[in-house]
């Protein structure tokens, strides 16, 4: 695939590198958002999805080929974040094309409301890691029984 070209200063023909070009733009924003984004052309970041219930959250990121022992799961505060690496796999023949991420990954969210950090629960089946993530007992709704 050729890359985008672009003239220089001095007219002759440069080669653009989109990723890098982003990688770019994100630490400046990272610069002035005063906060670590990470970086694009360094591993990937997981497809997710986040259910909220009046008890907890639940976040199950897309994870196939990853075996548990390559995952860590940190929580502080409200933010949550998973990372680790899908390892590339033994080859017998010639790769011909390759489509899937492979590398390290790494998937941060700050959830609305304070966690249970204790009461986290984490499950690994069928390429998908479910976290079940309790709401702190302060952010619960409570029923009060009218008398």
């Amino acid at each position: 695939m050729a890359l985008p070209t672009r003239r220089s200063g001095n007219g002759e023909m440069a080669r653009s590198d989109p990723l890098a070009e982003l990688d770019r733009l994100s630490q400046q924003l990272s610069g002035v958002l005063g906060m670590e984004l990470p970086s694009l052309t360094e591993g990937f970041t997981p497809m997710a999805d986040i259910e909220e219930s009046d008890e907890a959250y639940t976040v199950e990121l897309e994870l196939p080929g990853v075996k548990k022992d390559d995952i860590s799961v940190e929580v502080s505060g409200r933010r949550l974040v998973v990372s680790g690496e899908r390892r590339e796999r033994e080859r017998v023949g010639i790769l011909r094309r390759r489509t899937r991420s492979v590398g390290r990954f790494h998937y941060e969210v700050s959830l609305p409301s304070a966690l249970d950090e204790d009461g986290i629960d984490a499950s690994l089946a069928d390429g998908v890691l479910t976290l079940r993530v309790p709401k702190a007992a302060s952010e619960r709704p409570r029923r009060i029984k009218v008398n």
